[in-house]
């Protein structure tokens, strides 16, 4: 039986009510939003996570009933992924926010760089999908995807050849996986932003301007819509969410 729909801020609509969401990175600067926005919006959450045990972030959330959290997922793990996603319920929608970050001109950029990068934002983003698509045929079809790439993978960007690279590879894979399962009802989309505005970022770049950064439950908004099912027109898009910087 779906739960009932929880109590929701006006400004969020309770369109994910009794629907399963499964969200990867869940821990970062940016995923505690989008879980948070998920759950406001009624989503029943699975969250996969890398830590040995629910991080306290996880703890405790409002509508935290609905918050299903999985320790000790290696989600660049093959056999790890395909488990974990074929043990779930059958999924509605499939965020993918797991990703790193590395820059260095190319001289100082090494192959053990460029294959971290791949490993954590291109393999992750791939074997997520697949199993995404297998979870929600097995609901008799229809559902989100939505993975996340980088302004660098859009605009060329100097310094930083490994990670542009990296999520230039994931955005081949949302173009590509969106014309693959359009016909089966599954939307495949992407979020392109610029530097996101967490503590980490204002840590590492204390003289910027902050205020031109998107922010985290903005860029959920984003992400969350498009794993809506009131989103019947867009598939295919990597959407450039920059703010203002």
């Amino acid at each position: 039986m779906a739960p009932s729909a929880p109590t929701t801020p006006e400004h969020l609509p309770a369109d994910l009510v009794g629907r399963h969401v499964v969200i990867t990175g869940a821990t970062g600067g940016l995923g505690g939003a989008v879980v948070a926005h998920a759950l406001a919006r009624g989503a029943i959450v699975h969250a996969p996570v890398v830590e040995a045990s629910v991080p306290p972030a996880l703890r405790g959330a409002p509508h935290g009933d609905r918050l299903h959290v999985t320790p000790s997922i290696d989600l660049g793990d093959e056999a790890a992924v395909t488990a974990w996603y074929r043990a779930l319920p059958a999924a509605w929608a499939s965020l993918h926010l797991v990703g790193g970050f590395t820059m260095a001109p190319i001289a100082e950029t090494r192959l053990a760089d460029l294959d971290h990068m791949l490993a954590i934002n291109t393999r992750t983003c791939f074997l997520a999908c697949r199993e995404a698509v297998i979870a929600m045929r097995r609901g008799g079809g229809g559902g989100r995807i939505v993975n996340v790439v980088a302004r660098p993978a859009l605009a060329p960007t100097g310094g930083m050849v490994a990670y542009a690279a990296s999520k230039a590879a994931v955005a081949s894979i949302t173009l590509c996986l969106a014309a693959e399962v359009a016909a089966e009802g599954i939307w495949v989309n992407a979020i392109a932003p610029s530097i996101i505005d967490t503590p980490a970022n204002r840590a590492a770049m204390p003289a910027a301007d902050h205020a031109r950064w998107p922010r985290p439950a903005e860029l959920a908004r984003a992400i969350l819509d498009l794993a809506s099912p009131a989103n019947a027109l867009t598939s295919g898009a990597l959407l450039p969410v920059y703010g203002r910087a």
